[in-house]
């Protein structure tokens, strides 16, 4: 049998300035911020799976507005190799409520974030972002 990569999805989703972060209520790294995000369901697109994860997540209806990346350091979750595409979008409607494995759920400005509070590589997706921004929202490398 192989050992595939398992496919995930996070969400930097925006509303007025500020960007949604949720508090893990569960293990790996409980009480710990990270983005909406999570596992794609066997016959599921990877758009579909960003949107139903940040409702399941945060209560919140989403709209894609392009993928800022594709993570795949095998290190970046302690349970097994996964690879994350980092969806951009933002928030049009819903209710902010914690559900799933978060415990909390917010709006944070992210000139207020600290490395040393994330889950995962969940700071380099945001520090990603914020080059994003800073460039005007076009492509950029990281190289």
């Amino acid at each position: 049998m192989y050992k595939n990569p398992v496919p995930t999805v996070d969400i930097i989703a925006e509303r007025d300035g500020k960007i949604v972060i949720i508090t893990r209520g569960i293990e790996p790294h409980k009480g710990k911020l990270a983005n909406p995000g999570g596992h794609v369901d066997y016959g599921e697109t990877i758009e579909n799976a960003a949107v139903r994860e940040m409702k399941e997540e945060t209560g919140l209806d989403i709209r894609l507005k392009g993928i800022l990346g594709v993570y795949s350091d095998p290190e970046r979750d302690p349970r097994r190799h996964t690879i994350t595409v980092a969806f951009l979008a933002e928030v049009i409607g819903g209710k902010l409520e914690a559900g799933d494995d978060a415990r909390e759920v917010g709006f944070y400005e992210v000139e207020k974030l600290k490395k040393e509070d994330f889950a995962f590589d969940h700071w380099k997706i945001i520090q990603d972002y914020v080059k994003w921004k800073q460039n005007g929202g076009t492509y950029w490398s990281s190289k």
